[in-house]
């Protein structure tokens, strides 16, 4: 399922001659890893940056500390400071960004399973989606995957022009 989702994310991005750059925190890789799983990926994937600690986060990605301090790593605002600090330092059309919690202990007062995905585009518009996954650690993470290309390729197909 992952591949069709990832399938789909790049056909939008190819409609719209965009691209992508990701900044992964639990899946710890999983989404650039099934990007570059379809053929022809380099057309329109960037990169992407596994930000896992939360100084990363700050460091590599922009997230201000302040925000990180005030509501630690697990937040929709840290996920969009995330997608729009890769957006910008890879140099793409839209940053797709997760953070959240795998387990198996909660983190930042968030259960296991709370998971949050932005998406940055043009104009600094963005998408997030909150979820509540339920299972193991593993699951956590493919379910994240999943989702997270499906929001790619919902906000890539709302954002390309007619």
């Amino acid at each position: 399922m992952t591949v069709d989702a990832a399938s789909a994310a790049h056909r939008a991005l190819k409609a719209r001659a965009g691209t992508v750059a990701t900044a992964e925190s639990l899946t710890g890789g999983l989404i650039g890893a099934a990007l570059t799983e379809v053929a022809g990926a380099s057309a329109t994937y960037q990169g992407g940056v596994i930000a896992y600690s939360t100084a990363l986060k700050a460091e590599l990605l922009g997230v201000p500390r302040a925000l990180l301090d005030e509501h630690g790593a697990v937040h929709p605002d840290v996920a969009a400071a995330m997608a729009r600090g890769v957006r910008e330092r890879l140099v793409a059309t839209f940053g797709l960004a997760v953070t959240g919690v795998a387990g198996p202990e909660p983190q930042d007062g968030k259960r296991v399973g709370t998971v949050f995905v932005a998406v940055a585009g043009p104009d600094e518009e963005i998408g997030i989606e909150e979820f509540r996954f339920d299972g193991q650690r593993a699951r956590v993470r493919r379910q994240t995957t999943e989702e997270a290309l499906r929001l790619l390729g919902k906000v890539v197909a709302k954002n390309t022009p007619n």
